[in-house]
């Protein structure tokens, strides 16, 4: 079982969010979700530079967080759907709101990122 080097820190509103969206492909499975990609194979097919080990680990820290739900259906073959929470849904505007940052930003950020 894995054993944290260092504790968690949650004194204020930024540490919980960046406890919860810590991870490098969080953000986009909740914004794939949101867009309707709601199976493990889809989303590894919108992702393809993530492993699917990583994605799934990913998935289930937003699961255990509250910001997806997980459904298993009974059939064969397995079918998972993940959706979004209530929690969940509350971040889109965030998410939004970053993405419209970068666009704005681009020109410059681009310049200093890709040399």
């Amino acid at each position: 079982m894995y054993e944290r080097k260092t504790p968690v820190t949650v004194d204020c509103g930024l540490h919980l969010f960046m406890e919860v969206m810590n991870g490098k492909w969080k953000i986009n499975l909740v914004w794939c979700v949101y867009n309707g990609i709601k199976r493990p194979g889809e989303l590894q097919r919108k992702i393809p530079n993530a492993t699917r080990r990583v994605l799934e680990g990913q998935l289930k820290q937003l699961v255990n967080h509250g910001i997806l739900s997980k459904k298993n259906y009974d059939v064969k073959p397995l079918k998972v759907e993940y959706n979004l929470t209530e929690l969940g849904e509350s971040l889109i505007p965030i998410i939004k709101s970053t993405a419209k940052w970068g666009e704005e930003n681009r020109e410059k950020l681009e310049k200093l990122i890709v040399e």
